[in-house]
Order: C-alpha cells, then sequence, then structure tokens
C-alpha cells in the first residue's frame, strides 16, 4: 500500500538516527533530475528535524554510449561526478551524504569515503523502504556473518540444480550491508541486509546453474529455463542453454570486454523481510530490486568490476545473479543449506 508524506519522513529519521546524524553534523542530499522527489524531499526534513544543516548537490545526468535500459546498476564507472571537482569537494564536506542518485562503483565515490563522510544510498520505492526499514537486529545479524567470512579461506557453493562452484578467499575484504551508514567511512543501501567478499584471482572454478526461478540483474527478470555457467581460473568460459543463455551471452558480448566475464562479488542474503517474488510486482524502473539481493538465504554472485576493493578490473558490464536453493559452505562450514535456510548466524522470526 502507498505510503503518506509524513511516514516518509519518520522512517528518513528513524534511519538517519541509526546513521548517527546529530545536530552538530552536516547532511548532503545529492540528486538528479530522476531522483525521487518524494525521497529527496523526505531526507531534507528528516534531517532537519535532527537539526543537522543540511543542503543538496544536484548533478545532471549521464547517459554513457554504450549504456542499455534505465537501470543504475547496468553500467558501472562513469558517473556525473566524474571530472567535477567542485562537486566532490562539496560532498567531502557532509558528514553524511544521502545518495538519491546512484554514485556506485564510481572511484569518486571511494575518494569521498576515504574523508570519512558517510554515504547512505536510497533509490528503492518508499513502500520498500518502509517494508525493509532497517533494524539494530539488522546490523546484529549481518555482522555475525561477517566475522565467519572475513576468516575463512575457502567458498564452496552446490545445488540440486547442478552448481559445484568453488573459490579461495581471503585477499579482498568483506563487505557488509544493513541499511544505515554509522560509522566514519561507511557506505551503505537503505533496504538491504546481505554480505560479500571477493575471490582471490584466478582462484574461482567449477559450475554455476542459474535454475527456473533465479534471478538475472539488472534485466530484473526470474528465469524460466536453466543456464549453465562454466567458470574455469576466475572467468566465465561458456554460456550453455536455451533462449536465455543466448540473451544473456550476446549481452555481455557486447561490452566486447574480456573483463565482464570476470566472477566478482560473492556472498548471501540475510533478509528475512526481503522477497523473492517482490520482484514480480514492480515496474523494471521501479528502483534496483533491492528484494533479489538480499532475500534471505540467497547466494549472490556478480560479475565484472571490482575495483571498489583495490582490484584491476574496470568494466562498465556488472550482473547480480541470486540464486535460490544453494547450500554455501566455508572451509568446512556450511552457513546456508539447499533450502536456502540460513544456518548461520541464526535468524530470529521477525
Amino acid at each position: 500500500m502507498p505510503v503518506s508524506d509524513n511516514q516518509l519522513v519518520e522512517m528518513f529519521e528513524h534511519v538517519l538516527t541509526l546513521s548517527k546524524v546529530t545536530s552538530s553534523e552536516s547532511v548532503a542530499i545529492l540528486k538528479s533530475h530522476y531522483s525521487n522527489p518524494r525521497i529527496v524531499d523526505a531526507a531534507f526534513n528528516a534531517a532537519q528535524r535532527l537539526g543537522a544543516k543540511v543542503y543538496g548537490v544536484e548533478l545532471p545526468a549521464l547517459n554513457p554510449p554504450k549504456a542499455m535500459g534505465n537501470d543504475m546498476t547496468a553500467y558501472c564507472g562513469d558517473t556525473p561526478l566524474t571530472g567535477n571537482k567542485a562537486a566532490q569537494t562539496a560532498l567531502e564536506a557532509a558528514d553524511l551524504i544521502v545518495d538519491t542518485m546512484m554514485l556506485l562503483h564510481s572511484p569518486e565515490q571511494e575518494q569521498i569515503l576515504k574523508t570519512g563522510t558517510r554515504i547512505l544510498l536510497a533509490v528503492e520505492p518508499p513502500e520498500v523502504l518502509a517494508r525493509i526499514l532497517p533494524t539494530l537486529e539488522d546490523k546484529r545479524r549481518v555482522v555475525a556473518a561477517e566475522k565467519v567470512l572475513k576468516t575463512a579461506k575457502k567458498m564452496r557453493v552446490t545445488s540440486a540444480a547442478g552448481s559445484d562452484f568453488t573459490m579461495a578467499l581471503g585477499d579482498y575484504p568483506t563487505v557488509t550491508e544493513y541499511g544505515f551508514a554509522d560509522e566514519p567511512g561507511r557506505w551503505d543501501h537503505w533496504p538491504s541486509g546481505f554480505l560479500f567478499s571477493w575471490p582471490n584471482e584466478e582462484s574461482a572454478n567449477g559450475k554455476l546453474v542459474i535454475d527456473i526461478g533465479d534471478i538475472l540483474l539488472p534485466f530484473k527478470t526470474y528465469c524460466r529455463e536453466s543456464i549453465t555457467l562454466t567458470i574455469k581460473d576466475g572467468f566465465i568460459t561458456d554460456i550453455t542453454g536455451g533462449f536465455e543463455a543466448e540473451y544473456l551471452r550476446d549481452y555481455m558480448a557486447y561490452f566486447n570486454d574480456p573483463e565482464v566475464y570476470g566472477i566478482s562479488h560473492v556472498g548471501w542474503g540475510l533478509q528475512p523481510r526481503a522477497q523473492w517474488t517482490a520482484m514480480g510486482l514492480h515496474d523494471k524502473n521501479d528502483g534496483m530490486c533491492m528484494d533479489a539481493r538480499a532475500f534471505n538465504g540467497n547466494f549472490l554472485f556478480s560479475t565484472g568490476p571490482n575495483t571498489e576493493v583495490g582490484g584491476t578490473r574496470k568494466t562498465p558490464c556488472h550482473m547480480d545473479i541470486p540464486l535460490r536453493n544453494c547450500t554455501i559452505t566455508l572451509d568446512d562450514e556450511i552457513v546456508v543449506v539447499n533450502a536456502g535456510e540460513v544456518v548461520f548466524p541464526n535468524t530470529p522470526s521477525e
């Protein structure tokens, strides 16, 4: 059901409070013409209620020549902030940025975070923000899983559909998303509830089967047939199946860049309020579909860039692919079982 403007402001006040915004801080609202004006206004009003010094930074849209579609995750690299030092300086002056246009996968965002500025991305529809309003329990759950993932040396993923995929871990950091930015230099995304890391270079090998009902992002489609990916030394070497495999092959080949086939981040969903079915109730232009990335017990893997954690793959094509019904094992410990049930950390009922 629709969220009222008053409720949306109250929700933002809750999330900014979790993000430790105080009257001594400055909050920048980053927007463009395509930002949701209700989200922009609610962020302004909530920050003012908390006594913070609020200001806006508006940037023009950018449509790179190879970009396809309107999804903000479909093209990585250049953003409206690229080369705009004055705007970057204005954003670095803030204690917290509420990003309503999306700077993800940009070097400028990483530079801003290194100054200690916190960034909170909020681009989903208000109704999704309301259903997955973050809590301290969300943080507890994700941080508990982080303790296991960041010390693991190996991940294995299997499924009844035929997946059997392994990789070494440890060369790259673990990243958590729980919905609020409460530490200096932290980036987070409301709504969220998952974690991930990156395989050591050339260590990812095996087979991943994208089964019927699994999700392809940014296509925002549920698979109607199986797609089999063969991975060797960190890169997808073969994509087989029917029409949907052909579609995926042609889409990735369009970028004419061998690095689009690299395995990027790997992790699992930990948000019980996120729903696998939610994507089917929204238009494809409604946000980024964070339900698909965060629903409890999914195995989320991605392809393409890894520059945000110090890697060398700077490529515009980025796929996020959540799989259901997988078993995920870290070293000798099972963290998700085949039915998509999270074994560790235990997920309380909500």
